[in-house]
């Protein structure tokens, strides 16, 4: 492999451990992914961790790799402090091109994770023109049955992957004529809800559920546009309605993954040079964890244990641990190349292990959500959700969880059951741990609150997608 290999890192949106056939689920929702990891110079990482368990977070500790704690972002601020470096700004020190393109108002210049990207595209209504241009737009419409959700006005039916992953080949296949290695950031939105996958994909999954393509289709608006409603009554969904939402999430899933494989076999017919894939998901989803759904409150693994698939990384492929993060993945790829790695707090595969993954939930948005599930209904049981910040510090076989409510430890897969007494000493263990990790790495680069920048259009695009915006 060359001394600085293009790199292509591929999050996709909203997408748990245990709904990929990598997996191991029931259901072949991610084929193109598993023949990545399954071809020569391809891993899959079966315990792999987010740092944060929604998008502002994760994202924010991905492209600076550190916790979120730290940065701050989605946890007690908006934005990533000026002083903090971006990973797209330390790959530029040793050359490389940086490109960006993302469909959620978390990760974008109003967060700051815009920076040190020379190119960056946030998709919207009012960007979609400019950005991918007319020819995408029209080639989107001519498949709008492909790849859509058919002839509709409703923006609720409609996703950007199809044109997302148009705009990536054009910069890919551009590639051919520059000398400059390229760093390429792609988050796929899909599998967000509200989850609407095109009818061919719908149609793999929905044989179990006993209902028409229309109703499963309805519950999955239902479920988007009364989401809070749902948590508040506890999510009275009956049997059926519960497997068409898996059906939906699924379809949109295996809709993602379509566009996956194109653009990996794409970049192996170019001239590019070596180019390195790295294919995982900012968080996972809830169905009903914790009488939950979508991705907060908790750090369940539900939302946590993320896939994890590179190709092209020799160091993963001699790497002896399955435990790791995203943090641990883009050191490595620094060191790699000879970018500066100081002050990221990742583990370089070349150089350590992790024994344990840290993920965070912050207090603010926490409270928010709360109060909105406590006006929906008065006597929901807030007191489940600690509303100070939550770290959960996770091995291969227990779950330490700590808030200023006090601590917990969980025998996995088990997240309900406190086992502090029967496991004293594993407890003390990882309370040791986390009292070390909190004094050093968890401390906040700066103490001031980061205010995010969000234009209208962003707050509507944010709404658009359930989140509870002022």
């Amino acid at each position: 492999m060359t001394a600085h290999p293009n790199i292509v890192w591929i999050t996709l949106e909203s997408t748990r451990a245990d709904h990929t056939t990598m997996g191991g689920y029931d259901r072949e929702t991610t084929p193109n992914v598993q023949r990545i990891a399954d071809s020569d110079g391809g891993r899959y990482f079966s315990n792999c961790y987010s740092h944060g368990i929604w998008t502002l977070a994760s994202s924010a500790s991905i492209l600076t790799a550190t916790y979120p704690s730290h940065h701050g972002a989605g946890m007690t601020g908006e934005a990533i402090p000026t002083a903090l470096p971006t990973v797209a700004e330390r790959f530029k020190q040793v050359g490389y091109d940086t490109a960006c393109i993302s469909p959620n108002s978390h990760l974008s210049s109003a967060t700051g994770l815009d920076r040190g990207f020379d190119e960056f595209v946030w998709l919207s209504k009012s960007t979609l023109r400019q950005s991918v241009g007319l020819k995408t737009i029209l080639s989107y419409v001519r498949n709008i049955g492909t790849h859509g959700g058919g002839l509709t006005l409703d923006t609720r039916k409609h996703g950007t992957d199809y044109m997302l992953n148009k705009l990536a080949l054009r910069w890919l296949r551009a590639r051919e004529t520059k000398s400059a290695p390229l760093f390429l950031y792609l988050h796929y939105g899909g599998p967000h809800h509200p989850y609407y996958p095109p009818d061919r994909y719908l149609e793999q999954f929905a044989d179990d559920t006993g209902l028409s393509m229309d109703e499963i289709k309805a519950i999955g608006l239902d479920h988007h546009d009364n989401l809070y409603e749902h948590m508040a009554a506890d999510s009275p969904f009956s049997a059926e309605e519960w497997r068409a939402l898996a059906a939906l999430y699924d379809g949109e899933i295996a809709h993602v993954d379509e566009f996956v494989g194109e653009l990996f076999d794409t970049v192996q017919t170019l001239d590019i040079g070596d180019t390195v894939f790295v294919i995982t998901s900012d968080h996972g989803e809830l169905f009903g964890e914790s009488g939950l759904l979508a991705h907060q409150l908790v750090t369940n693994e539900a939302v946590s244990h993320v896939p994890l698939v590179t190709h092209g990384l020799d160091p993963a492929l001699a790497y002896e641990g399955e435990l790791v993060q995203h943090a641990d993945v883009m050191t490595t790829l620094l060191a790699m190349v000879g970018a500066p790695t100081e002050g990221t707090q990742g583990i370089d595969f070349q150089t350590g292990h992790r024994d344990v993954a840290i993920v965070q939930r912050g207090a603010d948005r926490c409270r928010q959500n709360v109060n909105k599930l406590l006006e929906l209904n008065p006597d929901f049981d807030a007191s489940r959700f600690p509303d100070s910040t939550l770290t959960a510090l996770f091995t291969h076989e227990f779950k330490y969880q700590h808030s200023d409510d006090g601590t917990e430890l969980f025998r996995l897969p088990d997240e309900t059951t406190d086992v502090s007494e029967t496991y004293s000493a594993e407890k003390a263990e990882l309370n040791e741990a986390f009292v070390a990790w909190s004094a050093t790495q968890g401390t906040p680069v700066t103490d001031q609150r980061q205010k995010g920048k969000f234009t209208n259009e962003m707050r509507e695009q944010l709404a658009d997608l359930g989140y509870l915006v002022d």
